[in-house]
């Protein structure tokens, strides 16, 4: 299976240049974004995926749509894969916005009207979503799935700092944190 990052967002400019919090909820993609999205989802025609599951953030709605438009594949959402809430763009839009911007989507898995993780989310709430995701690819999802994800959610499993856009594939076998190699990048050293 693969962790696909999600493209770069308004937040990620502001905040590679700074280093501090600009206070943007929820994000969308920038122009270069969508770009390395269409770079991701050219890369992935290579892979036999049958379905996309995203986070429920705007960013990696965006990143998945994309994604799922080149290869024709259907997106659910599940709030497990979500970014570790540090962040002010780590407070999610509600569920019933999303559901109306974004309705060739699949929320049947988002029941809250707020999901997102109030307040800081410290490690251990993280470790415990990466087991229960590591538990739950190995009863519910099959090897061709990509999941649309966050940095801190791809560090926690994997222990790679992953890129935007960057595709690892994982091994939900493997000991926590690991399992996992960079396959594609778009942002090359």
């Amino acid at each position: 299976m693969l962790l696909l990052r999600h493209g770069q967002s308004e937040f990620n400019v502001i905040y590679g240049k700074t280093r501090q919090d600009p206070g943007i909820r929820d994000p969308k993609l920038t122009e270069k974004g969508r770009t390395q999205a269409n770079d991701a989802a050219n890369q992935l025609t290579h892979f036999a995926a049958d379905q996309i599951v995203s986070s429920p953030y705007r960013r990696t709605l965006e990143t998945s749509s994309i994604i799922a438009a080149q290869l024709k594949l259907p997106i659910t959402v599940t709030p497990l894969i979500a970014e570790r809430a540090v962040f002010r763009c780590d407070i999610g839009s509600p569920t019933t916005q999303l559901r109306h911007d974004f309705p060739h989507i699949d929320f049947l898995n988002l029941n809250e009207e707020t999901w997102w993780h109030p307040g800081n989310e410290d490690l251990d709430s993280l470790d415990r979503r990466c087991a229960l995701f590591r538990k739950n690819c190995k009863e519910s999802f099959n090897d061709k799935s990509i999941f649309v994800t966050h940095w801190g959610f791809i560090l926690g499993l994997t222990n790679i700092r992953a890129q935007n856009c960057d595709v690892v594939a994982f091994d939900p076998k493997t000991a926590h944190p690991g399992g996992g190699t960079v396959v594609y990048s778009c942002n090359p050293c």
